[in-house]
């Protein structure tokens, strides 16, 4: 029988970001809530052959040597002392540089995956410990709630109950934005203007209003600055009438948030035709996409 499972790995926008400074360990401390959309890419995992190997289609997503999927299956399989090879066909949907951690997802859904097909050889704690290693993201994949409040690095996690699913209108401009340098930068401006971090969040958000009162970036106006492709974006999404037009990440994606389902395909559209970018109507995940028997 075959050993082999389909998971789709969403990407997620960030519905507050906020870089509270920098910790001890030389990573920068994070306030952010996490939300998964509907906009994913596709994983078949199977447990297969002598050695661990990926294949990728579709988006390019860079040298498979560096991939964060292949990184997790061998992190996975040294944790397991699995005996067995992995084999992972990854169709990429989702952008690279674009701030909707397609990568960290990825990883995560490998995670899940194998732990799937060994019955669970890895522990909850353990699986969260190999995804903090591999991205600040990761963990989040992992929590299994759709909607989350990350501190710390992004590891120190509080899920939240999921809030109506509500549309999203999400641009991709064509502008790659590497993480760690988006922080450097960040980091250097506050030092030259002397701006500080906003004080931490006091409770969580409970329904989409409170979302619109908190919702902020703080990498916003660094990268749009720094790229008019995303100040342009994000003119656009506001001229649109969307609501909390935000960056969707320290990347170059920008979203804002539509009243309905009409609302968002027709804007999509009216705004792909305009900027000639990518640009997609998708919406909020309530749950995080399950792992499916082949």
């Amino acid at each position: 029988m075959r050993q082999a499972v389909r998971v789709c790995a969403p990407a997620k926008i960030n519905l507050l970001l906020r870089v509270l400074g920098l910790r001890a360990d030389g990573f920068h401390e994070l306030e952010t809530l996490l939300q998964a959309i509907d906009f994913t890419d596709e994983l078949t995992v199977e447990l297969a052959g002598d050695s661990v190997e990926l294949e990728v289609a579709g988006t390019y997503a860079g040298p498979v040597t560096d991939n964060l999927a292949l990184r997790a299956a061998e992190a996975y399989c040294l944790a397991a002392d699995l005996r067995s090879g992995v084999r992972i066909l990854l169709t990429k949907n989702i952008p690279t540089g674009a701030g909707l951690g397609g990568g960290s997802s990825d990883a995560a859904a490998v995670l899940r995956a194998l732990n799937h097909l060994t019955g669970g050889a890895v522990t909850a704690k353990a699986l969260l410990a190999i995804g903090a290693n591999l991205g600040s993201d990761v963990p989040f994949f992992l929590c299994g709630s759709a909607l989350a409040l990350a501190r710390g690095r992004g590891d120190d996690l509080t899920s939240a109950p999921s809030l109506p699913t509500t549309e999203v209108v999400l641009v991709c401009p064509p502008v790659h934005i590497a993480t760690g340098p988006a922080y450097a930068a960040l980091a250097e401006r506050r030092a030259s203007t002397g701006l500080q971090a906003c004080a931490p969040l006091e409770r969580m958000p409970s329904d989409w209003d409170t979302v619109y009162e908190i919702a902020a970036n703080d990498f916003e106006s660094l990268v749009a600055d720094g790229h008019p492709e995303v100040g342009l974006a994000l003119d656009f999404l506001r001229g649109a009438g969307m609501r909390s037009v935000m960056l969707a990440g320290s990347g170059g994606a920008c979203f804002g948030l539509a009243t309905g389902a009409s609302e968002a395909s027709s804007t999509a559209q009216r705004l792909s035709d305009e900027l000639g970018w990518r640009v997609l109507a998708t919406r909020t995940l309530d749950e995080l996409p399950p792992v499916s028997p082949l």
